[in-house]
């Protein structure tokens, strides 16, 4: 995927900026605060219908405005056929269009663009809780797979009618309703979960070993959200039926699914330190876009924000010369050309008072 044209309204510091980015590498500089950070941001949004830095209504419309505005043109597949999108956001209500037609569903819009981000805020994918991870194979299987978001929507339909009922003390017959519409759906999506993991395996072991060789090998381990191993959902979302109408909600289910990485050289989970969790948040998601070009015949488009501050130049070293390698279009920020550009002729773009400037030495 090529980004050809990126467009932002009303985004944090912007009232409005442009950019038509480069096909391969794209270096964004700006003095902390110019709002350099924000133009990646604006990718993340179109992508996934938020920020990286949390929800739109926190802070991401700029000060007086009633919403913002993001339009990203790019050309994806062999035939490189040009799309477009855009998408206006108060923080309350959105309005999208794809290709120039109406979009009723923000998971539609947010399907047809692919990027892969990492930000300061990434080691969260293996220090934090199971939420990004679970986002993380999602987003993975919303792109490989065209059936997987219509059986994601069954379950969360199914889910929010349950927890509905849960809560004000619905009938068992009704639940026996839902429960099995909860275990159609959750099989299934637990099994193209389980399958999208053991696929990432083989990138992340050859990324984690070039990037946190000291750990040991990395494997992936599944965690479905229930006894799966034991008993089918249908019969474990009736054992914990009295629990949960106790509690109001459902306990169990691929709601609750998480994974983790494991290292041979951590044998007992052992935390990682800030750094290692930085990197091998990052072999994830460079695992992540290698498995995506490798069924889609086509890279995402790489966002790396802030990268000389979260890699020292080494690392840094080896994640631009893999991505120049790949023939990815790469987004990276920074308040400074970083060393792992020498010689790698990037398009230069510099972000000052509220605009967004080509560099006179672009290519």
């Amino acid at each position: 995927m090529r980004v050809t044209r990126l467009e932002v309204r009303n985004l944090r510091r912007f009232g409005s900026a442009g950019l038509e980015p480069g096909p391969g590498l794209n270096l964004i500089t700006g003095d902390n605060g110019a709002g350099k950070t924000s133009l990646l941001e604006a990718l993340h949004l179109m992508a996934y219908g938020r920020s990286f830095r949390g929800r739109v209504r926190d802070g991401l419309v700029r000060s007086g405005a009633e919403a913002l505005e993001v339009f990203v043109e790019w050309r994806e597949g062999a035939e490189s056929r040009l799309r477009r999108a855009g998408l206006r956001h108060s923080g309350q209500g959105w309005e999208g269009r794809l290709d120039g037609a109406s979009v009723s569903q923000l998971g539609d819009l947010c399907a047809a663009l692919a990027v892969v981000s990492f930000e300061p805020g990434s080691h969260a994918l293996v220090a934090g809780g199971g939420e990004p991870r679970r986002r993380l194979i999602d987003w993975g299987l919303f792109h490989v797979e065209q059936d997987f978001l219509p059986l994601w929507r069954r379950y969360a339909r199914a889910l929010k009618q349950r927890n509905a009922l849960l809560k004000a003390g619905g009938d068992p017959r009704q639940l026996d309703v839902w429960d099995r519409e909860l275990a159609e759906a959750g099989e299934p999506l637990t099994q193209r979960r389980q399958s999208y993991l053991e696929q990432l395996q083989v990138p992340l072991g050859r990324l984690a070993t070039e990037l946190v060789p000291g750990l040991g090998a990395a494997s992936l381990e599944f965690q479905p959200g229930w006894r799966r191993h034991e008993l089918p959902l249908a019969d474990a979302l009736l054992l914990a039926r009295e629990r949960d109408r106790a509690a109001g909600y459902t306990s169990i289910g691929p709601h609750r699914a998480d994974w983790r990485v494991r290292h041979a050289a951590r044998p007992n989970d052992e935390p990682l330190s800030r750094g290692q969790a930085k990197l091998t948040a990052l072999a994830c998601l460079l695992a992540q876009a290698e498995d995506f070009a490798s069924r889609r015949g086509e890279w995402p488009v790489v966002a790396l924000d802030d990268l000389a501050s979260e890699l020292d130049p080494r690392h840094q070293q080896r994640v631009v010369g893999r991505l120049a390698a790949s023939g990815a279009q790469v987004f990276v920020t920074g308040t400074a050309i970083p060393d792992a550009f020498a010689g790698a002729e990037p398009w230069l773009f510099h972000v000052e008072q509220g605009a967004v400037l080509r560099h006179p030495s672009a290519t």
